[in-house]
């Protein structure tokens, strides 16, 4: 009998994995363990990979193709082997071929290690844009560090954040492959010499520098069903010298390594602390290496077909993920000018013509500013050429807004003063020729507030650009029950097309889908308070409003807020024990910065109050709090579908735009947010109906600001709050540690900047609402059906769909 064409791709799936298993990894049945059994898999699926990989990049070379480069410090992808088994469409092969070699394929998918290369949704968006310029069939390539330890493991003791290592690479990584034969040497340090060529022109050279060398590590990045697959391409450090011999002759062991382990140090870990200097010039160094790494490497490959740098935009688009790969822009320059040889103006025009930048933050604190000593240090010609920028560009600026001395100061890329800093935002707008923000009201706020000199100056540049989240990982993959559901009934269309979930309108109201999509909630909230239970021990009633804030902890995304509506939550029902209330769990997850005291204090304070909650008899399960350490993509793929509430709860104006809030709509959780970011967008798709919007707007903050805010009167007017805040004073949540909150209650009463104290009345009605609105089960199922069915705009498709045809000018499934 002739096998159907499944049953082949199955034994053709169990014969290499088998083969795999023996002959790459020298294991058997008895032998292996089970991350050798997933690392047999996942060489399985690559093998399929590398197939698709090399026929994609030599079209691309074939065809000459315009490419896209995305610069990014942070990806984070999550695991690999689903996603690719997804986009491969075998997954359900992949699942009967195991199990014939008597193996679960969820348990070997469990094996997989999360990549320690992000912290945050930058990191996040950055991964989603790679699956979704796959999918749409963009050529495309994604540069970035391979780091060592990633930022870091988080681990809870005693209520606080401790920071340990995140060795993601100690069993290794099959995804990847190492490139040693495009190894590129980085320069830095030295002097810069001045001198005539024989034609009278002007030369610089940089000389007596110290070389790193910069090795590539590849992982292919697969298209949905398309047989694209693209490139992840992420740099490691290598010194130029493994080993001093004659150091080592001399019995000083330790000095004959010395140059290897500082400069590897560059790709050990994210983030490194800039509280101190030596933090501050690592971290620099982080950006110049692979910025310089990946400039060599796009010129490189561009010169393998063509000769005419004047073409070089034609052919290249470079996208800055957010200020960190700025000093890109100035090693184009500089290669353009001192190695290529061309003349100022045809090589800024170069520059200019091929980079796009993306802001992510209206925070002034976030935007680098590096000190000019320290990067003349560095960085000696690429100072020079920041400087030679400058001065042209401010001409041109005077030119157009004559006798505007503060004008020119605002915009200047130095900031001048006793210490001149480098405003690497300001060069990343001068030096690209698109600057856009994330979400309406951020692009908005960039244009009124943060870059108005800017925008009044060269208002073409600017546009909006809201982010999106890829429906393969977070809906198809993280909740395959109503991913099932959902294709069941409008077919598969939406996963390439997630406008196609409108379908899912008219089925609101239909009874027997409600009863089905609620049971797919129900047994996501079971798997996921078993999953909590065993990882904290803590048991959470899954007939709880389960009420979610997972994010990276900083003021600004205010979990304090949150913490305080669990303290009133607490009192109230202390004052009223018989109450009839809605049952509920509130769930906090996230990192914070290693050098960032008041995230890390926040940290404590949540999980002082939730030992406090849960161990209280009298409550029992009316309240749960639980924080979960060390957040991560794989952890987020169980939180979402299991949640209720999304809580989305910045101070209006901050946030510029949020992926979070897209990844709890999709999966059918109500958001409970102000009037920031995509919340704004995300309410305009669902309606006011199915959101629960609270709070001062961004207008109104900068009003009250303006004309002077006490906190203090706040408090004052609000029994419950004032209650609250005395219990924290009164040491109630630190019992044993009288005075560790008193930084966090000084901070909040004197100045509040991000105004807890202002939203908490409105706060607080709307979680009560949202009690009063989760009683009615079936009206709450209806709201969450028409947030997935809305949820379409929110795709990371559309979003690379839009840059590509507004600011990168290439093709995407064959359109442009």
């Amino acid at each position: 009998m002739r096998k159907t064409e499944k049953e082949k791709i199955i034994e053709d799936l169990k014969s290499d994995f088998l083969r795999n298993r023996k002959y790459s990894l020298a294991k058997d049945v008895y032998t292996s363990t089970d991350y050798d059994n997933f690392k047999s898999l996942a060489m399985t699926i690559r093998d399929r990979l590398i197939e698709r990989w090399i026929l994609t990049q030599q079209r691309y070379h074939d065809e000459n193709s315009k490419r896209v480069y995305y610069l990014s410090l942070e990806f984070l992808p999550g695991r690999f082997l689903s996603n690719n088994m997804i986009n491969l469409d075998i997954l359900e092969e992949c699942k009967s071929a195991v199990s014939e070699i008597g193996l679960n394929l969820e348990d070997l998918c469990e094996q997989e290690v999360d990549p320690g290369l992000g912290n945050g949704g930058l990191g996040r968006l950055a991964a989603c844009f790679l699956d979704s310029m796959a999918t749409l069939g963009i050529p495309a390539t994604g540069y970035g560090i391979r780091y060592d330890y990633g930022i870091f493991k988080q681990k809870i003791e005693k209520g606080f954040q401790v920071e340990v290592p995140e060795e993601w690479l100690r069993l290794g990584n099959p995804w990847e492959f190492e490139m040693p034969e495009v190894t590129l040497k980085i320069r830095l340090y030295g002097k810069t010499i001045k001198r005539t060529d024989k034609n009278g022109k002007l030369c610089v050279d940089w000389v007596d520098t110290s070389d790193i060398l910069a090795m590539p590590y590849d992982t292919p990045i697969a298209g949905y069903r398309n047989g694209v697959v693209n490139n992840l391409r992420l740099w490691s450090a290598r010194s130029t010298e493994e080993f001093d011999l004659d150091y080592f002759h001399d019995g000083d062991y330790i000095k004959a390594c010395e140059d290897k382990i500082v400069t590897e140090n560059i790709s050990r870990v994210l983030y490194p602390s800039d509280n101190v200097y030596k933090g501050l010039e690592l971290r620099l160094k982080q950006e110049y290496f692979f910025t310089s790494a990946s400039i060599q490497d796009i010129i490189r490959r561009f010169k393998m077909h063509n000769n005419d740098f004047s073409a070089f935009p034609e052919k290249t688009a470079i996208h800055l993920n957010d200020t960190h790969p700025a000093v890109a822009i100035i090693e184009l320059m500089r290669i353009l000018l001192d190695e290529e040889e061309l003349d100022w103006d045809m090589a800024w025009g170069i520059t200019t013509g091929t980079f796009a930048y993306t802001n992510h933050t209206i925070l002034p604190e976030a935007l680098e500013a590096w000190p000019v000593s320290l990067f003349g240090k560095l960085l000696p010609r690429h100072l020079e050429l920041i400087y030679e920028i400058n001065m042209r560009f401010l001409k041109d600026v005077a030119k157009h807004f004559p006798h505007d001395q503060d004008r020119l100061k605002r915009m200047s890329l130095i900031e001048e003063g006793p210490n001149k800093k480098l405003r690497m935002s300001h060069l990343c707008i001068v030096g690209s020729h698109s600057v856009n923000g994330v979400s309406k009201l951020h692009t908005e706020l960039l244009k009124t507030t943060l870059f108005k000199d800017f925008y009044e100056f060269c208002p073409e540049k600017f546009n909006s650009k809201t982010n999106g989240i890829t429906q393969r990982r977070w809906l198809k993959k993280a909740n395959s029950s109503l991913a099932q559901l959902i294709t069941t009934k409008i077919g598969d269309e939406w996963t390439g097309d997630l406008t196609q979930l409108k379908k899912l309108i008219p089925l609101s109201s239909d009874r027997l889908f409600k009863k089905k999509w609620s049971q797919i909630k129900r047994d996501n909230k079971i798997k996921f308070a078993e999953y909590v239970k065993n990882g904290t021990g803590v048991i959470i009633d899954p007939d709880s409003i389960f009420d979610v804030q997972v994010k990276r902890v900083h003021e600004y995304k205010r979990q304090v807020l949150f913490a305080f509506y669990l303290i009133a939550r607490y009192l109230r029902i202390k004052h009223n024990p018989k109450k009839n209330v809605v049952p509920r769990t509130a769930i906090f997850a996230g990192k914070a910065a290693p050098g960032y005291a008041r995230a890390k204090l926040i940290i404590k304070f949540i999980n002082n109050i939730a030992d406090v909650i849960n161990k209280d008899p009298e409550i029992n399960d009316k309240l749960k709090v639980v924080f979960l350490e060390n957040y991560s993509v794989s952890m987020a793929e169980r939180i979402f579908p299991a949640s209720d509430l999304s809580e989305q709860i910045s101070t209006a104006g901050k946030e510029a735009s949020g992926t979070g809030n897209m990844k709890f709509m999709l999966n059918g959780a109500l958001t409970i947010g102000t009037w920031d970011g995509a919340n704004i967008e995300i309410a305009e798709e669902v309606g006011l109906d199915n959101i629960f919007i609270f709070g001062l707007k961004a207008d109104k903050i900068a009003q009250i600001k303006a004309t002077g805010y006490n906190p203090h009167e706040y408090v004052k007017k609000n029994p419950l709050l004032n209650e609250s805040l005395s219990l924290i004073k009164e040491d109630f949540f630190s019992q044993f540690e009288p005075g560790i909150f008193k930084p966090l209650c000084d901070s909040l009463i004197w100045h509040d900047e991000y105004m807890i104290f202002a939203d908490f009345e409105d706060y607080v009605a709307t979680q009560d609402k949202v009690s009063k609105a989760y009683r009615d089960q079936e009206k709450w199922t209806e709201r969450s059906i028409m947030n997935t069915a809305n949820s379409g705009r929110f795709s990371s498709d559309r979003t690379v769909a839009e840059y590509a045809e507004d600011i990168w000018g290439v093709d995407h499934n064959g359109k442009k």
